[in-house]
Parts: structure tokens; sequence; C-alpha cells
């Protein structure tokens, strides 16, 4: 006997799946009713069917995306000039050397440089950005 190895394609697997299966009609018109083993066989079919049709699970989105990371590196680039809000209202303005998960390193012009831990920081703008506030 000439056995031979049949390898699908992944189109013709994928194309499998993504069909819908028509509802098969009965030939005697009317819905089998009690104790029949037609009707627990295509319970079983259609829960088959059902179960080939389900593509995959949804993947959560990841738990980081980057941004922040992203965000430091082009500021400290650039050198641009920050201004660090903390919790408590204080606020540090200089350039942000370097960062890791916990913590950023801020060099500042004419004060000590300083190691703020992020969980400390309220919010951080571009030091261009500020708004003068205008004594009326």
């Amino acid at each position: 006997m000439n056995r031979k190895l049949i390898r699908t394609t992944l189109a013709e697997v994928k194309g499998k799946v993504r069909e819908t299966p028509q509802p098969r009609e009965r030939t005697n018109g009317s819905p089998s009713r009690g104790g029949g083993s037609d009707g627990s066989r295509e319970a079983a079919q259609r829960a088959a069917q059902q179960a080939a049709v389900q593509v995959r699970k949804r993947v959560p989105p990841p738990m980081e995306t980057n941004a922040e990371i992203f965000y430091y590196k082009k500021q400290i680039d650039a050198h641009t000039l920050m201004v660090i809000v903390l919790l408590d209202g204080e606020e540090i303005e200089g350039t942000i050397e370097w960062y890791d998960r916990g913590a950023l390193k801020v060099n500042r012009r004419g004060a000590p440089n300083l190691l703020v831990l992020k969980r400390n920081v309220k919010y951080m703008y571009k030091a261009d950005e500020r708004v003068e506030q205008t004594a009326e």
C-alpha cells in the first residue's frame, strides 16, 4: 500500500476556520422531538463547528507601552530644561541626565544635582511651556 503524506498549507487551514457552516435542512420538515439520538448528534456537531469557528482569545494590551521611556530619552538627548513638580508642590528645574525604573537624576544650574524618586513626582513639563502668572 502506497501512503502519501498530505501537508496542508496555512492558507487552507485559515480558509477552513473562516468558513461558516450553513445549517442543514431536515428532510422530513419537522423538528425531532424527544428521545432520538439525532438531536444529541446534531447538538454535538454544532458545538464542534462553533469551536472550530472561534479563532483565538483576545490578547490583553501590553503592560508597558514604552511611551515614558521614549519621552525621557527625547528630553535627555535634547538637553531640554524641565520643571518637575513634586507631590508637596515643590518645583525642581533642570535637565534630566539619566533615569531608571524608579528615579530621575536632574542636573541643575547653580545648585546641586538631585536624584528624584519617581514616586514623589506629581508631574513634569518643559520649562519653555511655563505660563507666567500676571499680578493684577
